[in-house]
C-alpha cells in the first residue's frame, strides 16, 4: 500500500516567480512556520499509518498461526494488543492525514484566487 507523500515547498512563490516580478514581496522568501509544522506532522502521520497497518498485519499473521496450532490465551492477548495498538495509531493518523490534505487544497485554492483568472 502506498501512502501519500507530503512534500511541501516552504518558501511561498519564490519558486514560481522571478526576482523582477513586481508582485513578488519580501514575504515570498520567508519560511512559513505553519507549512513547516504541517510537513513534520505529515511525516509522523505517514509513520503512524505504516506502524498501524503493520500491527494489523501482525495480528492477522498471529491469528493464522494460532488457528493452525494450539490456540492459547497468550495468542489471544497478543492479537488483542496488536489490534488495540494498530487502532490507537491509525485513528488519529487517518484524521490528521485528511486534515493536512484539506489544508493544502485550501491554500492552493486561495493562491489560485489571489493570482486571478489569468493564472499569473
Amino acid at each position: 500500500m502506498n501512502f501519500p507523500s507530503f512534500d511541501v515547498i516552504c518558501q511561498g512563490d519564490a519558486v514560481e516567480t522571478d526576482a523582477g516580478d513586481p508582485r513578488r514581496t519580501q514575504m515570498d522568501d520567508v519560511v512559513d512556520p505553519v507549512r513547516v509544522r504541517r510537513t513534520a506532522i505529515a511525516r509522523w502521520t505517514s509513520m503512524a499509518h505504516r506502524l498501524g497497518y503493520a500491527f494489523y498485519g501482525l495480528a492477522i499473521g498471529i491469528f493464522i498461526l494460532a488457528f493452525a496450532t494450539e490456540w492459547s490465551g497468550a495468542f489471544t492477548a497478543i492479537i488483542t494488543a496488536c489490534l488495540v495498538l494498530g487502532s490507537i495509531l491509525l485513528a488519529p493518523a487517518i484524521v490528521l492525514g485528511y486534515a493536512i490534505k484539506a489544508a493544502e487544497r485550501e491554500e492552493a485554492d486561495i493562491e489560485r484566487r489571489r493570482r486571478g483568472p489569468t493564472g499569473k
